[in-house]
């Protein structure tokens, strides 16, 4: 048997550690521990009950229940937990169970083990599951004494569709110790070090920045693979300026890196990460929003899973809601080609799951493994390998960039995976609203790009239809600015895809700089600067509810005839005739209006609405002649992009972009990357 023929010898390697929550997060706890009794829930095992898994009275059935909780002073550091006299804790939650069908579906590992130590006497209990969410027992031993190692032999065999280990653990009257917890796996031995470029884009949040700096100077001992962490600034309020920029940078101990480039958006800054990662000669540049706040050992995970990933493969983390941080936005998405929408990769999961109301053990359709086309940006991470074949970000500057990213790795055979117990926390889009406003370009014309590069449906499926749909509700709604920025974005389709990078600084000037000339995008932050609805008018507007199938059609024609023929109220651009809350926002509300005073999803502040039916008019008739031409070209347009984003999607395309665009540049971080790597290479 030749050398290369030789069998690898395996080893037992570190795949998970148990974690505790950062200091000063107790909202956070039921992420890393359940400290309700490990046998007092249980899931209804009824296939009947299954097949309708949102009916919450049929997920749970509560055997007993327990008034126990997690004391914030029981966590003695983030490995170990003081238990109480008689106490369960469960570490069957989103952070210290195990994802065990992941490795299975991922990774050649098969056989695992669970590594406890404590201190004191007590009891030790492995659970799994199966794909349904069925909690079955698979071991236990008691433990006593002051330095405990309790070793459990497992097997991920059995979780092909799903399912996760975890244990818990049961103090005796006397309490018991957690001193820490791992999971290990059968490895190959590492050939070398992995080496990382972590990368931040950031547009005016240097705090959020220095936030998370610190965080990772605080846990640079877990961190050895991060070998640059490269913040790309493309704001105004630097980074560089913050009080803190100099302490932040010494604690990171010379990995700190700033680029300031121009603002080049969400897809200019993230490109940037993947080019100075390949630069930098590392394995994997890992993408972060600025937005978040990190859980550390997020990182550790996500590299530790692609390291063992049979083929190189895209993995990103999860994204909590950042302001009710036990709420998860989404386990996973796919893309509905048909409509060219992001959607819930099966039909049981929810969004804004809320870990505080329903934890793991109780969640049945958190079981299943979830499959997914995309991971969103806010953290993810991206082999070199990958970016070599297919290329860097699309330049788009903001929206589908990291969906189409997704998509164009599967074509080209590698897979993403969002992985349990990886996330950030994030600002969901409960307060934004990105539909409108300046962003309605990027939204109209990316979302058309990725159709045309990805979609086989016929023109497309429901992309243009639904493309008209939208021009209708935006102008019915008075928002003509929103309108403006749609109709330039079908107009710039047609120049395709070569001069997208050229776009790329420019477009959004070119958007604000028309904001003047739309009512409806002047933005003021007290209502009381706007003038007062006249005394006894009538607050009309359309249905409190959207019209049902039955009633749209006649109700559409009798709107679009209102809204193309009839003049408005003699004085509604000097009075409105009234105020609308967000959250009645509505087309259907807004469409029974002539002027009107509508706040935005922040709450900061609230515009003027007021109709105007020439100009609806015109952009109706603009749209309509784009749709149509749409329509005509669409296969040869199809044809066009896919032959040219191989070229503007590539790494000569964006160093010559990067080149022009450079403000300033701390010069490649000095903590040793290179070297190490050089090393390695000679070794």
């Amino acid at each position: 048997m030749t050398t290369a023929e030789a069998p690898v010898e395996l080893r037992w390697g570190l795949l998970q550690r148990t974690i505790l929550p950062l200091e000063g997060q107790a909202d956070v706890v039921p992420l890393y521990v359940d400290a309700g009794s490990a046998n007092g829930v249980r899931l209804v095992e009824d296939d009947g009950m299954y097949r309708v898994p949102k009916r919450r009275e049929d997920k749970l059935n509560l055997v007993s229940s327990s008034e126990a909780e997690a004391h914030y002073e029981d966590f003695l550091s983030r490995e170990s937990m003081a238990v109480r006299p008689g106490q369960h804790v469960s570490f069957g939650t989103y952070f210290n169970a195990f994802p065990a069908s992941y490795w299975r579906r991922w990774t050649s590992v098969r056989e695992i083990r669970l590594v406890v130590e404590t201190k004191g006497r007590g009891a030790v209990v492995v659970y799994k599951t199966n794909a349904r969410g069925a909690i079955q027992r698979v071991a236990g031993k008691r433990v006593d004494g002051d330095g405990t190692a309790t070793v459990f032999d497992l097997t991920l065999k059995p979780f092909g569709d799903g399912g996760w280990y975890w244990f818990d653990v049961n103090a005796s009257v006397d309490g018991l110790e957690l001193t820490s917890a791992r999971w290990e796996g059968l490895v190959p031995p590492r050939v070398r070090e992995t080496s990382i470029t972590l990368q931040i884009t950031t547009v005016n949040k240097p705090q959020f920045c220095i936030d998370n700096a610190r965080i990772l100077a605080d846990s640079l001992d877990r961190l050895d693979a991060v070998r640059e962490i490269l913040i790309v600034d493309q704001g105004t309020d630097k980074v560089r300026d913050h009080p803190d920029f100099l302490e932040i940078e010494a604690g990171l101990g010379g990995r700190l890196r700033v680029i300031e480039q121009t603002n080049l958006g969400g897809s200019g800054g993230f490109a940037r990460g993947m080019f100075e990662a390949l630069e930098g000669g590392h394995d994997y540049a890992l993408l972060l929003d600025d937005d978040v706040v990190i859980e550390p050992e997020s990182i550790t995970r996500l590299v530790t899973f692609a390291d063992l990933c049979r083929k190189p493969t895209i993995v990103g983390g999860h994204m909590f809601d950042l302001y009710n941080r036990t709420t998860l936005h989404t386990f996973g998405e796919v893309v509905d080609l048909h409509r060219v929408q992001p959607a819930p990769p099966h039909e049981d999961m929810e969004l804004g799951h809320d870990f505080s109301r329903s934890n793991l053990r109780q969640t049945r359709w958190l079981h299943r493994r979830t499959d997914v086309d995309y991971n969103g940006w806010w953290m993810c991470l991206i082999p070199t390998e990958v970016m070599r074949e297919i290329g860097l970000a699309m330049p788009v500057f903001i929206k589908w960039d990291d969906s189409e990213y997704g998509l164009r790795a599967r074509n080209a055979g590698f897979n993403t995976v969002s992985f349990p117990g990886a996330a950030v926390w994030h600002v969901s889009w409960v307060d934004k609203d990105d539909l409108v406003g300046w962003q309605a370009y990027f939204h109209e014309r990316n979302r058309t790009i990725t159709a045309l590069l990805h979609s086989e449906f016929a023109k497309s499926g429901r992309v243009l239809r639904e493309s008209v749909q939208n021009d209708v509700k935006h102008l019915v709604s008075m928002q003509y600015f929103t309108q403006h920025g749609r109709i330039m974005a079908l107009r710039d389709l047609f120049d395709g895809p070569e001069g997208l990078h050229n776009k790329l600084a420019a477009k959004l000037p070119e958007i604000n700089a028309v904001r003047a000339q739309y009512s409806d995008a002047q933005i003021r932050s007290d209502v009381d600067d706007f003038p007062s609805p006249k005394a006894g008018r009538s607050l009309t507007g359309g249905p409190a509810i959207a019209p049902s199938k039955k009633q749209l059609v006649p109700w559409a024609l009798k709107t679009v005839s209102r809204q193309l023929l009839r003049a408005p109220l003699e004085d509604s651009t000097v009075r409105p005739q009234g105020f609308l809350a967000h959250r009645d926002n509505k087309w259907w509300r807004l469409a029974g209006y002539d002027s009107v005073i509508v706040s935005n999803a922040e709450g900061t502040g609230a515009s003027w609405y007021q109709r105007k039916p020439e100009l609806l008019r015109s952009m109706l008739a603009e749209a309509t002649r784009l749709h149509a031409r749409l329509y005509r070209d669409w296969e040869q347009l199809a044809e066009r992009y896919r032959a040219g984003m191989p070229k503007v999607t590539s790494i000569d395309a964006w160093r010559e972009t990067f080149t022009k665009h450079t403000v300033f540049d701390t010069g490649r971080a000095d903590s040793g990357g290179e070297a190490a790597v050089a090393a390695e290479a000679e070794a």
